[in-house]
C-alpha cells in the first residue's frame, strides 16, 4: 500500500498548543514544540494504518502555491482573507518540505497534487494499492480508498465509482463553505438527494444539474456551471 498524506491540515494543527486554561496561549511560540506535535501526529497515522496494511511507501504533500482557482473568481476563499494565521505556520510548512520531502506544485492546490499522484498510481498498480490520507471531503469525488484521521471519525472509506460521481455532483449543489463556493443558496444535502434520485450515469447527473443552473442563472447558466465545476473539480493531470 502507498499512502498519500495531505499534510496541510496536520501542519496547521501542529501550530496550536493544548490549552489547560482559558488564559493559556493559543499557539506555540517555539518551533521545536510544533515540530514535535507534527511528528507525533504524522507517525500516529502511519502506525495505525500499518496495523491494517503492509505499507510500502509514504508520500507527503503540502504547501502548494499560486492557486489557479483564484483567477476564475475573486470570491474563491475570499472568506479567509481576515483569518488569523498561526505565527509558526510558514516555518512549519518549510520544515515539512525539508524533513518529509513533501510534494507541492505551483498554480494548483495541494489537493490537486494528491489527486494527480492518486490517478497515476491507481492506473499503474490498481486503486486498491493506494490510499489518500486526509480529512478533506473533496477527495470523495474519486473512487478511492481514503482514511479520515479526524478523531471523531478515524475511518477508512472505500468509495465506489457510483458514489464518487454522486459526491461530486451533489457538492456542486451543496457548495463548499470553507472555500466560499456556493452557487445555490439554501439548497443542501437533502435537496441534492431528491434532485438526483433517478440519476445513475454521469450523463444523467450532468444533464440534471445543468437544468438547475438554467433555472437559477438563465442566460449565464453555461458560465456559472463552468465556474462551479472548475472550482470544485480536483485536477488529475
Amino acid at each position: 500500500m502507498i499512502l498519500l498524506i495531505d499534510a496541510n491540515s496536520l501542519i496547521f494543527a501542529s501550530c496550536y498548543r493544548k490549552r489547560e486554561n482559558p488564559d493559556d496561549e493559543l499557539y506555540y511560540t517555539e518551533i521545536e514544540d510544533s515540530r514535535a506535535k507534527f511528528d507525533e501526529q504524522f507517525m500516529s497515522i502511519v502506525n495505525h494504518l500499518e496495523e491494517k496494511y503492509p505499507i510500502d511507501k509514504v508520500l507527503t504533500f503540502s504547501g502548494s502555491k499560486g492557486n489557479f482557482r483564484k483567477l476564475i473568481t475573486p470570491k474563491y476563499k475570499a472568506n479567509r482573507k481576515k483569518q488569523e494565521l498561526p505565527p509558526l505556520l510558514d516555518e512549519m510548512h518549510q520544515f515539512v518540505k525539508d524533513h518529509y520531502d513533501s510534494i507541492w506544485g505551483y498554480g494548483v492546490e495541494t489537493d490537486d497534487m494528491v489527486a494527480r499522484y492518486w490517478k497515476q498510481i491507481s492506473d499503474d498498480i490498481g486503486r486498491d494499492e493506494v490510499m489518500i490520507v486526509s480529512i478533506d471531503k473533496d477527495y470523495k469525488q474519486f473512487p478511492c480508498l481514503m482514511y479520515n484521521y479526524h478523531y471523531k471519525h478515524k475511518e477508512i472509506l472505500d468509495i465506489s465509482e457510483e458514489e464518487a460521481i454522486y459526491n461530486f455532483y451533489s457538492q456542486m449543489i451543496e457548495g463548499d463553505t470553507a472555500d466560499n463556493v456556493n452557487y445555490f443558496k439554501g439548497k443542501g444535502k437533502k435537496f441534492a438527494e431528491k434532485h438526483f434520485k433517478d440519476c445513475t450515469t454521469k450523463y444523467q447527473y450532468t444533464r440534471k444539474l445543468y437544468e438547475l443552473f438554467k433555472q437559477e442563472y438563465k442566460g449565464k447558466a453555461k458560465q456559472k456551471y463552468a465556474e462551479c465545476y472548475h472550482l470544485l473539480k480536483l485536477r488529475t493531470q
